[in-house]
């Protein structure tokens, strides 16, 4: 499931007004060795049904179900009916004298614990309106082909059936029916749903039959209610299924179709053919055709049928507002498949939903490349009222999403084909290992797609605040308790970046890769543990990592890396250097320091995370020649860094001439001189960035005596205001979430401070106090002098201002958590030079807004901003 960008952006504002009220405690050691490569991190050893190294066992075991589903849809009262049989079959070495199964329509009853859990403030897994949830008519167990009502209790969204006789061990089965029904909810947590589209309702069906739980060697029975956050656990098997719709619907679903000559045109098919042969998208279904009567056949109603083998679920989709496309998937072995998308024609475009299949076949044909074959038949994208959420072989994504967006959504739900869909994990209990594991491989995928068209290279140290906040949940904890601000970081971005650091830092590509890909191997359409993925990772690699398995993902350890001194082999720098650096913080990682010469040398030392291994201190020897200019760790910002300030060290000293007030009036000369700034009466800034696919745009407008209107937008969200400050004198109004909102009286100078018209102007100023650091800072590869302004209000700003142009490089609040801003590209507008480029982080997830344009002197009024 992809992680809802929107409500990200929707909670900016909230971070964005909160973090200057902080202040930053200092940061002593808090690394101990022993925590980090304690030896017994692993409590178990292998058994009979999994090894020590990884592997399922020879005696490895584990359930089937199989199912028949037959069901009608009714389009006017939106309800789905019908009957499932099941054939389970038990190959445990357990009896059962009981069966439980999965009701996940009772989420959506107004009694439901999902919905008693949820925050009054609602959010994404709250229910916006109330079905009767499973409303089950009957279950029976069949036996020698006779139905016997079965003894069953129903609690929440889960189904008891207790049986007369207990389900002997080692491959005896059992076959079930249950009658049942559900209304089809317009909201469905964001995972199924319907949405009313000018040609006709878009139904995305899921979770939709009663489906057994999975009864397995680690809990026996796993029967966590399905609450929301939480995903899925399934048994594997093959799933034969109809659907029964008016005729004029296009359905499409899981798996292959059987009956495609009853329920297609002969127009229709030969298109499909088409596109079975085609590498470029070929349309199916127009618009044209959804008007027309011949476009299906002339019957009230046709039955689809759909079968798909060795699958966890199956999901469908059924609108007459659907267009259709498709081309040819190609895959590693010769075989093919199909990628199709159907979406209604509000959202066509190149760019928009008319590039869906081309993003469907990349990026399946890039996964199956790199790690495992795709193994359906059809690859089917459903544009509707679902975000974004993956089924076997068909994923649901927002109607709404375009460009970057859509290639993002799309890609994610469909690397989930590999996690969970192929490898079969507990997302119940272990979110990480469906969502992180596949935000790995979608950054892998999205960095080769179309020659990197929607790359963009990753800042982990600008993201490293959030990451690892200190209210942070460990990554190793179930969904339905993360923090619901957090779950984006714990099941998602941050595994991902494990295995990332793992890649790239730890093992190299080519070790990570064997090694994950024998895991994949190993455990597909199996059901791993987290501790089968850490022994197969460290197996096939030849590594011990458990270090970095107890760091990362069972606490809430965090980095800080810093150079602690300079120093020279006989106190002569062409004899070589000894640098030391420190551990700060708790975790270990391998050390990337960059050194650069007055001589212009500049070599990198890589050293591994071993040499944390006795304790928080490393001197390392390097064969400089001469004095060193500054040692900077991590020069590509590659690992999470929460205190980047300390990361550099120069080992030139500041001439005793440069002040605090020499750098900022060398600073104001450098964009034109005050007086030019002065004379300016007003200037207008609207830039863009892209934030996860999706475009934001910032509108900074300021007038001279420190009035400014800030405001950012998400265009594609009918410009949705996400954050909009304003404020002229003592006046400040603030709109968040489309919504006004209090301006607090002690925000208002701290506003002012924040979003004001040049405040460099004023730091002359009775009241202001400036330190200059005493050592020069490394800012993106130049030393820059670090400038601490405290306001007369007590607001401390940090702003580093380059060493050679007085250029502002960066500026940060100093305050905990709080995201530094970097500026560069500077360009002339009325005389004065404003940064073109500024890359911040916005809840954690870096961004860079580039102006698009820059007006002066345009004549506001005072009252725009009031």
């Amino acid at each position: 499931m992809k992680f809802n960008k929107a409500l990200l952006l929707l909670s900016f504002a909230a971070s964005a007004l909160t973090a200057n009220a902080q202040t930053a405690d200092p940061n002593p050691s808090k690394y101990d060795q022993h925590k980090v490569f304690g030896p017994l991190f692993y409590q178990q050893n292998g058994n009979q049904f999994r090894t020590a190294g990884g592997a399922p066992s020879a005696k490895y075991w584990q359930n089937r179900a199989d199912y028949k589903i037959n069901v009608v849809l009714d389009t006017a009262k939106h309800r789905v009916t019908g009957s499932v049989n099941i054939n389970y079959t038990n190959n445990s070495p357990d009896g059962l004298p009981f069966l439980w199964l999965q009701l996940d329509q009772n989420i959506y009853r107004e009694d439901s614990r999902g919905q008693a859990t949820s925050l009054v403030t609602g959010g994404r897994f709250a229910n916006k309106s109330y079905t009767n949830g499973d409303e089950i008519k009957g279950v029976y167990i069949i036996q020698n082909g006779k139905a016997e009502k079965a003894d069953y209790i129903v609690n929440d969204t889960r189904m008891q059936i207790r049986l007369k006789d207990s389900l002997k061990a080692n491959g005896k089965k059992i076959a079930i029916k249950i009658d049942y029904g559900f209304d089809i909810p317009q909201y469905g947590t964001d995972r199924m749903g319907r949405i009313n589209t000018k040609n006709g309702w878009i139904y995305e069906v899921a979770q939709w039959y009663p489906r057994m739980e999975v009864y397995d060697d680690i809990s026996g029975w796993n029967t966590i209610p399905y609450m929301g956050a939480s995903e899925f656990y399934l048994e594997y098997g093959d799933i034969d299924y109809t659907i029964t719709a008016p005729a004029n619907l296009v359905v499409t679903g899981s798996g292959s179709l059987l009956n495609p000559t009853e329920v297609l045109t002969a127009t229709v098919q030969k298109r499909l053919a088409d596109a079975r042969n085609s590498d470029k998208t070929v349309t199916i279904r127009d618009a044209a055709d959804i008007a027309s009567k011949t476009s299906y056949p002339n019957k009230p109603s046709l039955t689809w049928h759909f079968l798909c083998k060795n699958t966890r679920d199956v999901a469908w989709a059924a609108s007459k507002a659907f267009v259709w496309d498709a081309a040819r998937i190609n895959l590693p072995s010769g075989k093919k498949a199909l990628a199709q998308s159907v979406y209604p024609v509000e959202v066509m475009g190149q760019d928009a939903w008319s590039r869906s299949t081309e993003y469907v076949k990349n990026c399946i044909e890039l996964y199956s490349k790199e790690w495992f074959e795709f193994t359906y038949p059809v690859a089917t994208n459903v544009g509707g009222i679902v975000g974004g959420m993956e089924y076997p072989g068909i994923v649901f994504c927002d109607w709404k999403s375009k460009a970057g967006d859509l290639w993002e959504v799309t890609n994610h739900e469909f690397g989930h084909n590999w996690f969970p869909m192929i490898v079969g994990s507990n997302e119940r209990k272990y979110a990480w290992m469906d969502e992180g594991f596949n935000t790995f491989i979608n950054k892998v995928d999205t960095k080769v797609f179309n020659n990197g068209e929607y790359y963009v290279k990753q800042d982990v140290q600008r993201e490293a605040a959030a990451m690892f906040a200190p209210e942070a949940d460990p990554i190793m904890s179930t969904p339905d308790v993360i923090q619901n601000d957090y779950l984006g970081f714990a099941a998602y971005e941050k595994p991902a970046l494990g295995l990332k650091i793992l890649r790239e830092q730890i093992l190299g590509e080519e070790r990570f890769d064997y090694a994950f890909k024998t895991y994949i191997k190993r455990w597909a359409f199996k059901h791993p543990t987290p501790w089968d993925f850490f022994h197969s990772m460290d197996n096939a690699a030849g590594e011990d990592l458990s270090w970095f398995w107890n760091e990362w993902f069972m606490g809430t350890m965090s980095l800080d890396q810093s150079v602690k001194a300079i120093d020279y082999v006989d106190n002569d720098p062409a004899k070589g250097s000894l640098i030391t650096i420190e551990n700060l913080g708790e975790m270990a990682l391998p050390v990337t320091a960059q050194i650069k010469e007055e001589n212009g040398k500049v070599s990198i030392v890589k050293l591994p995370a071993e040499i944390w291994q006795r304790g928080g201190t490393w001197t390392f020897l390097n064969k400089t020649t001469s004095k060193i200019m500054m040692v900077t760790l991590d020069p590509d910002h590659a690992l999470p860094d929460t205190n980047p300030e300390n990361n550099s060290l120069s080992g030139l000293d500041i001439d005793k001439n440069v002040t605090a007030a020499s750098v900022i009036k060398s600073y104001l000369n450098a964009i034109g001189g005050a007086d030019k700034v002065k004379a300016l009466k007003d200037l207008t800034i609207t830039s863009s960035a892209a934030f996860q696919g999706t475009q934001i745009q910032l509108v900074n407008k300021y007038k001279a005596d420190n009035m400014f209107d800030f405001n950012l937008t998400a265009p594609a969200y009918n410009n949705f205001i996400l954050l909009r400050v304003k404020g002229a004198g003592d006046s400040v109004s603030i709109v968040q979430q489309n919504t006004p909102v209090n301006a607090p009286a002690e925000y208002r100078h701290i506003l002012t401070n924040r979003f004001g018209f040049f405040p460099e102007l004023d730091y002359g100023k009775s009241g202001y106090v400036l330190t200059l650091d005493s050592r020069l800072h490394d800012v993106s590869g130049s030393l820059a002098y670090l400038i601490l302004i405290t306001h007369p209000d007590g607001t401390k700003v940090k702003a580093y201002f380059d060493r050679q142009t007085g250029l502002k490089l960066k500026q940060v609040n100093d305050a905990a958590n709080a995201s530094p801003t970097e500026y560069s590209d500077y360009r002339e507008v009325a005389g004065v030079k404003i940064p073109y480029d500024a890359k911040t982080a916005i809840l954690g997830y870096a961004v860079e807004f580039k102006v698009n344009n820059a007006e002066a002197n345009t004549g506001l009024k005072d009252a725009d901003f009031k």
